[in-house]
């Protein structure tokens, strides 16, 4: 049996590996099931549709599977996605979808999620991520793998964030950010590419350079966005071992809706 305070209030229904723990005051709807090895903290709230996975940590007084934000909603049973290996800290909020979307929110795996970060309805985050305290996303937001998220960062609706992008303290993104892109300030602006965080995960030194051309045809070549997606095909078609980091890109460009940050 799940290790379960005395005070702990866990809905019959729901299903919860015999290796979870539920802390003191916490709450768990009928609808959520908690794989192995998770320990959720004391005066947590997991409701709705929601499936966590395995050896997640949940910090006291989180709100996990609400209803989402939205005044379209009516009641339709979405759904929150919450993958393993997850640190969730004090007072974070996530929501569950709505059916305009896709009808669930996702947090892929082995993610750093800081105090007071909300997730709303639709999200969809990687893995790897970081989120600082007070990082926050607007609904349908899209964050890819290894991203980081400042301090009181603050992402508009419908935006996209690309793997391994780095968003500044205080910075209020509006419009998508490309991957590997450092994006800070207010309006936002790009600073560069996210060299430490690169060669901290692994990329050679000429998967780098690639990274740091592609940011110049986008950037500084005084390019239209659809001139610089020409340059860059142009340069994965020539490129080595850096061909996959200009089609990742691409790849990105091709399906950003909301312009990006330049």
């Amino acid at each position: 049996m799940a290790t379960i305070h005395p005070t702990a209030i866990v809905d019959p229904k729901a299903e919860l590996d015999e290796s979870v723990s539920v802390g003191a005051y916490s709450i768990i709807g009928p609808h959520v099931a908690i794989g192995a090895g998770t320990v959720v903290g004391p005066h947590v709230v997991i409701e709705g549709h929601t499936t966590i996975g395995r050896d997640n940590q949940f910090f006291q007084f989180s709100s996990i599977g609400a209803a989402p934000q939205d005044k379209k909603w009516a009641g339709e049973p979405t759904r929150l996605e919450v993958g393993d290996r997850n640190t969730i800290r004090e007072f974070c909020t996530f929501n569950t979808g709505t059916v305009q979307d896709k009808g669930v929110t996702r947090l892929g795996n082995d993610n750093w999620i800081s105090a007071y970060v909300h997730l709303a309805h639709d999200c969809q985050v990687g893995s790897n991520t970081i989120f600082s305290n007070n990082a926050q996303l607007a609904g349908h937001v899209e964050v890819g793998d290894w991203a980081i998220l400042s301090g009181y960062a603050g992402v508009h609706q419908f935006c996209k964030i690309g793997a391994h992008a780095f968003i500044g303290m205080y910075t209020s993104l509006t419009q998508d950010v490309p991957p590997y892109v450092l994006i800070s300030g207010n309006p936002a602006g790009a600073r560069g590419v996210n060299i430490e965080g690169l060669k901290r995960r692994g990329f050679t030194r000429t998967q780098i350079d690639a990274i740091r051309n592609a940011y110049k045809l986008v950037y500084r070549a005084n390019l239209t966005l659809e001139e610089a997606k020409t340059a860059l095909a142009a340069e994965q078609a020539e490129a080595g071992e850096g061909a996959e980091q200009y089609g990742v890109m691409l790849d990105f460009l091709g399906g950003a809706t909301r312009g990006i940050v330049r």
